[in-house]
């Protein structure tokens, strides 16, 4: 490999390294519109503090849980899809865990269409 090469792959991988990833927030069933409001724009704001960008904000609304998680058999749903560096990560699953109105998370990597698995 001659060193342009390798300097073209490096640059790439620099470029690269922002992925897509799926947020699925559960909120508490007693949360208002303008609560459920606020805490998307409030993990809104740290994915873009943490050089990210927000793609859509889907709410699922009021559904019922599969099973019981602390005392709640409900819960409202929250669908958010962004890109963002893996280091970012880090902080994001750390508010998320220390919000009181998020019962449960769960944040997914997204698969590229680049690669298929075949």
């Amino acid at each position: 490999m001659t060193a342009r090469n390798e300097d073209d792959r490096r640059r790439n991988l620099v470029v690269e390294k922002a992925r897509e990833y799926e947020l699925v927030m559960i909120l508490s069933p007693e949360a208002t519109e303008d609560e459920i409001k606020s805490v998307v724009e409030r993990i809104n704001g740290l994915i873009t503090s943490n050089k990210g960008s927000v793609g859509t904000n889907d709410v699922w609304g009021l559904r019922r849980l599969a099973y019981p998680i602390e005392t709640h058999r409900q819960g409202n749903y929250v669908l958010t899809r962004f890109s963002s560096e893996p280091d970012a990560l880090k902080e994001i699953n750390r508010t998320l865990n220390i919000s009181e109105d998020v019962i449960r998370f769960l944040v997914t990597k997204m698969e590229t269409q680049d690669n298929p698995e075949s």
